[in-house]
């Protein structure tokens, strides 16, 4: 075989998507999340020597609510198991209970629509802004009822909701705001902290989160009212929704690094969107910045529907995680939800979209470098190229 026989050889087997037995653009696979650091073990090495890592209550704590206060610039946190059970409390702390009504995004995550109805309180689903995540702020007045205490809203998929309009809306019409952050801790909304907002904002220290210690959240208020129904709520003898002192240990140094790390986030999408734009097939998450600039848990984009129906979502999923990009669908939304359930606002055409076009990219790659988010581009180029002529 002669030099040019093998460069022709080789360009082929790059060319070849990964399922049909080409070379993978990341044979090596996604990164880990979290990283294995020498911070975070020289934190083990410490609460395993002092014990603190065992106590009910020690130091880590209470300096995780102060770290957490000076960051966020809020006043009160609850520290709680999940950011599941951080909204619900946040609601019960805003004294949402049975027979009052909750408006709720119709594309969410679902363990939002789950704290609502734990409370004994109704969802009403309310669509979202067409070609994105985040509630449409124009559609509340007809999702307004005498029963409507509060809105639960959240920033998904690099995609930010306009909280200033909704607080605005809310104020007048007396109802409380539970902000949902868990995906852009750190994030900035129209010129505020991400979770600042409401009267109650909640993050998440999930297992894949940008701050993670495997399980864990917080709820975020000004008010030393909602603060004190929240503590009420949880003491059952003890903690009834803990986070424990190892957990808090670990989230500290990584609170130190997060301003730093969604920069980079920030500067990694920017670099991906650029080097996709002239793809067709995909529509990404605006990313206008400005006085918003969200932090990229997962960032978005909404498959075409000629992609949709040339094989489906599925096909372009298993295509691009074989080539090593740790890609996934969206949220299912709650269409399908029965009106013993919820309330639902129209036919929620936006949520529907999302529900079925969504795809995902996983943060942990874009904090590595723009070689890295430049293969991204190359192998989503790669599989939309291939399968579907793009």
């Amino acid at each position: 075989m002669n030099s040019v026989t093998t460069i022709d050889h080789v360009n082929s087997d790059l060319q070849r998507l990964a399922i049909q037995g080409g070379a993978a653009i990341f044979p090596e696979g996604p990164p880990p999340w979290p990283p294995v650091e020498e911070d975070i073990l020289n934190v083990f090495r410490a609460i395993w020597s002092d014990g603190s890592w065992a106590r009910y209550q020690a130091q880590h704590l209470e300096a995780l609510e102060q770290q957490l206060m000076r960051q966020f610039e809020t006043s009160h946190v609850a520290l709680t198991c999940s950011g599941t059970v951080a909204v619900e409390l946040a609601l019960r702390g805003l004294k949402v209970g049975a027979g009052d009504e909750v408006i709720l995004a119709g594309y969410d995550f679902p363990g939002n629509f789950r704290a609502i109805e734990a409370l004994g309180a109704t969802p009403v689903l309310t669509d979202i802004v067409p070609g994105g995540w985040s509630p449409d702020a124009r559609l509340l007045d007809a999702a307004w009822s005498p029963r409507v205490r509060a809105v639960v809203v959240s920033h998904l998929h690099g995609d930010l909701a306009p909280m200033r309009e909704i607080c605005g809306w809310a104020a007048e019409r007396g109802v409380r705001v539970v902000e949902d952050a868990c995906q852009t801790p750190g994030g900035l909304v129209q010129g505020k902290a991400a979770g600042t907002w409401g009267d109650a904002g909640v993050i998440s220290f999930g297992g894949s989160k940008l701050l993670t210690a495997g399980r864990g959240g917080a709820v975020l208020t000004h008010d030393a009212q909602v603060r004190q129904r929240i503590r009420i709520v949880n003491q059952r003898g003890n903690e009834a929704f803990p986070l424990s002192e190892l957990q808090a240990a670990v989230l500290l140094p990584q609170l130190e690094k997060l301003a730093f790390r969604n920069q980079r986030r920030q500067q990694s999408v920017v670099r991906l969107v650029g080097k996709l734009a002239h793809v067709e097939g995909l529509t990404p998450a605006k990313i206008d910045g400005g006085p918003g600039v969200a932090s990229y848990y997962k960032f978005g984009w909404l498959l075409d529907p000629a992609i949709i129906g040339k094989g489906g979502r599925d096909a372009f999923l298993t295509a691009v995680q074989a080539e090593g990009v740790a890609m996934g669908e969206g949220f299912r939304g709650f269409l399908r939800r029965g009106n013993r359930r919820c309330r639902m606002v129209g036919t929620l055409p936006a949520s529907r979209i999302a529900a079925e076009r969504t795809v995902l990219l996983h943060h942990p790659i874009l904090l590595q470098g723009a070689e890295a988010i430049d293969r991204v581009a190359r192998a989503i180029e790669k599989v939309l190229s291939a399968m579907y002529g793009s």
